[in-house]
């Protein structure tokens, strides 16, 4: 069985042109065509932290909502949201907490996907290093407490330069780390800053960077995609 993972931090939906325009985010989403998507700054950060994505125009679109929101006009948690194939079925949906000063979090989504339960995990680290790695102790703490042995994917903005330094050095060998390339500023990007994290049950086929005349302004980050196997029981 073969998935296309993608993380997108969407900016608010503010693109390098400074407008607001989440018709031009889902049109990238659409170009990306991916199976399962974790969402960055999806929601606005003050107020009742609506929606960047109104619902209505997610409807239209082939992905639905992960259920983790605690507020009405949210899709995510802290920003995170993920969206998965309407063809998909989603089992659960939860928020987690993570260690910070200022407040972050991750969403994670337990979904079916022919017979196979996955769980994908949708986060945004913090700027500092030593929080990184407190959240991603956090993260793994939670995969080792969840009953049996799911298939995770962790995917989001780490805010870490270093492929396999500072914070990503906490998965260990049970972890593969996919870098897909320089995803951040988007019109000229430089930094791997966007990056997906798969457990040992997946086999990564392919990865990259999305850059499109589109990407480039939509955000001032671009989406990164991996497509990864998952061997038959």
């Amino acid at each position: 069985m073969k998935l296309t993972f993608a993380s997108y931090n969407v900016h608010k939906a503010v693109g390098v042109d400074r407008r607001r325009d989440p018709d031009r985010i889902i049109s990238v989403l659409r170009e990306i065509d991916a199976d399962i998507i974790a969402l960055q700054e999806a929601d606005l950060r003050l107020g009742d932290r609506a929606s960047v994505l109104p619902k209505a125009l997610l409807d239209d679109t082939p992905w639905r909502v992960i259920p983790v929101a605690k507020r009405p006009r949210s899709i995510g948690w802290h920003g995170n949201a993920l969206l998965v194939r309407r063809t998909m079925k989603v089992e659960s949906g939860e928020a987690l907490d993570l260690p910070t000063l200022e407040p972050r979090g991750a969403a994670c989504g337990h979904i079916a996907v022919e017979g196979r339960a996955i769980r994908i995990i949708g986060t945004h680290l913090d700027l500092s290093g030593l929080r990184r790695r407190d959240q991603v102790r956090s993260l793994l703490k939670f995969v080792r407490e969840c009953e049996g042995d799911c298939p995770t994917v962790i995917a989001g903005d780490f805010n870490q330069w270093g492929r396999s330094t500072g914070a990503m050095r906490e998965f260990g060998d049970r972890w593969t780390l996919i870098t897909p390339g320089a995803s951040f500023p988007s019109r000229k990007p430089i930094a791997r800053l966007d990056r997906l994290v798969a457990s040992d049950h997946f086999r990564v086929i392919e990865s990259g960077t999305h850059h499109t005349a589109l990407s480039a302004v939509a955000s001032d980050h671009l989406p990164i995609t991996a497509t990864l196997e998952l061997p038959k029981i």
